[in-house]
């Protein structure tokens, strides 16, 4: 019994080592063959200018086609090693062997990265609305692009002072018509549109004299962005605030209330100014936390240079062509009276 014993403690790790090598025999065989579960199933798999077969490799295993890049690796270079895989998006089968996974990779892309869609950023459009418009041109998820707004870090010393925790960049994408690749993260689109501002608007706050922050003329700015019916009264629009502040009177912006309710009514009730809120002009004195949109250019300039006017009220009409403005309450009352047709 006990030489059985033996026997068995000498044998029973070859028996074990060598289950393992056929395990992996195995294993390798069924990568290298594609001789694994889900044929018929294809994935997108990128190859980006410049990629090493072992990054192409990394690519393939990372979006399961393969199991065993090191492996592939040798494969590529065993049977030439001359592969001139093309750049973009190639549709390849989880269940394929080495040799027809390389193969599609030098042939023309399904997609390809030169691939551009343009999609329009209009002034006055919030984060969520960008998003919404990214998501519609198949440029971005909603979620994941507010998600990068709120947590990403981007380097750009322009944002060191914002000191908000939340909507942090609400403002500060600059609005325009953009031309994305479709492959671009939604971390690239936020950069570039940062890019943007700091071409675009920086540059006119530097050379601006103004006791103002940044931060405060964006958000001035936004303010002006969504009151404003065309751009030649938003000097005007902006005097309006001016002169409201000076003569301690809220801003009783309608604008800043919409944006806490994420809703663009055309009239707000008494319960809307009434929420508790650092964005709710209507119940907090001076401009709201943050800005409520993206600002163009013509807004920024009106805040850094305002009309000279002594105006306090302003009211739209019906149609949102223009603004009738007014120096009293009694006469801003008489303009509303007649735009309602009382």
């Amino acid at each position: 019994m006990k030489h059985l014993w033996k026997k068995l403690k000498k044998t029973v790790p070859w028996i074990l080592a060598a289950i393992v090598v056929i395990t992996l025999f195995f294993s390798v065989v069924v990568d290298m063959f594609g001789l694994v579960p889900g044929q018929g199933k294809e994935v997108l798999v990128a190859v980006q200018h410049g990629d090493t077969v072992s990054e192409i490799a990394k690519t393939l295993k990372e979006d399961g086609v393969i199991h065993h890049p090191l492996l592939f690796r040798l494969y590529v270079r065993i049977t030439g090693g001359d592969y001139l895989f093309q750049r973009g998006g190639h549709k390849v089968g989880k269940s394929i062997s080495y040799g027809k996974i390389a193969r599609q990779l030098t042939e023309a892309p399904d997609v390809r990265y030169d691939e551009t869609v343009k999609v329009l950023i209009p002034e006055g459009y919030e984060a969520r609305q960008i998003a919404e418009a990214l998501e519609e041109k198949g440029l971005a998820d909603k979620e994941s692009f507010l998600k990068e707004l709120e947590e990403g870090d981007f380097d750009f010393p322009f944002l060191d002072n914002i000191e908000r925790k939340e909507n942090r960049l609400e403002g500060y994408l600059f609005p325009a018509t953009y031309e994305f690749s479709i492959y671009e993260s939604e971390r690239d689109i936020i950069t570039k549109m940062l890019d943007a501002f700091e071409v675009y608007i920086l540059p006119l706050y530097n050379q601006a004299q103004t006791e103002l922050s940044l931060d405060e003329v964006v958000t001035f700015a936004s303010v002006v962005e969504r009151e404003a019916a065309n751009d030649s009264e938003r000097p005007i629009v902006a005097s309006v605030f001016y002169n409201r502040m000076n003569a301690d009177m809220t801003l009783s912006s309608c604008a800043t209330v919409q944006y806490i309710i994420k809703e663009r009514k055309p009239v707000l009730s008494n319960s809307d100014i009434k929420i508790k809120s650092p964005y709710n002009t209507y119940i907090n004195k001076g401009l709201p936390v943050g800005p409520v949109a993206s600002p163009g250019v013509n807004s920024v300039k009106a805040v850094l240079s305002p009309a000279n006017t002594d105006y306090l009220y302003f009211a739209a009409r019906a149609d949102g062509s223009e603004n009738v403005f007014a120096r009293t309450g009694e006469e801003h009352l008489r303009n509303v009276n007649i735009l309602q047709g009382k």
